[in-house]
């Protein structure tokens, strides 16, 4: 059953912890995606994103967002940004420069993409999650991906196709990006 941002925040509010589960498990991946668009860290950006969630629950009876849990979210992602560049002694007016005021709708769509692409992405069997990594996000060719893995360039061919229809099924065909992204490189 799917609820409401603010029916789940409500219910934060309230003390239920599996709301917070929820709320986690809905942005949590676009989340990073945001924040690593600036620390250039999966990890740290990780990281940051989970002490949001912590300090969402902790601070909680403190906290009125009164438009949208999303937007505050990604408001609290970029202060943890602005923070951790502190502590870290950054240029902090470089970075902050870096980030953006406020991701408007677009934007945070956008992130929803993204946080859907790589679950599914990690759904993948790893051999099959490497070789789409290695055509999608390194550019490299069939046989290239074939001579680095020591298989044949039909095995490439039959586990791209494979990763292809997977994502096909699992996410909208109809968006452009998967065609990009996963376009042939024989």
């Amino acid at each position: 059953m799917y609820h409401s941002d603010q029916v789940i925040w409500e219910n934060i509010c309230s003390g239920n912890v599996g709301s917070l589960r929820i709320l986690h498990d809905r942005y949590y991946f676009q989340l990073c995606h945001f924040a690593n668009r600036y620390m250039h860290d999966l990890s740290v950006s990780e990281e940051l994103v989970s002490d949001c969630f912590l300090k969402l629950w902790s601070h909680k009876e403190r906290i009125f967002i009164q438009k949208s849990v999303k937007a505050y979210l990604y408001f609290m992602v970029k202060n943890q940004l602005i923070d951790y560049s502190r502590k870290k002694q950054q240029d902090l007016i470089q970075v902050t420069e870096a980030l953006p005021d406020f991701p408007d709708e677009e934007q945070m769509d956008r992130q929803d993409y993204y946080a859907y692409l790589y679950r599914a992405v990690n759904r993948l069997p790893e051999q099959r999650k490497k070789i789409l990594e290695m055509a999608a996000f390194d550019g490299l060719s069939y046989k290239e991906i074939a001579s680095r893995l020591d298989i044949s360039v039909n095995t490439v061919k039959t586990q791209m196709g494979r990763a292809y229809r997977f994502l096909k099924e699992e996410l909208d065909p109809r968006n452009l990006l998967l065609y990009v992204l996963f376009g042939r490189r024989d």
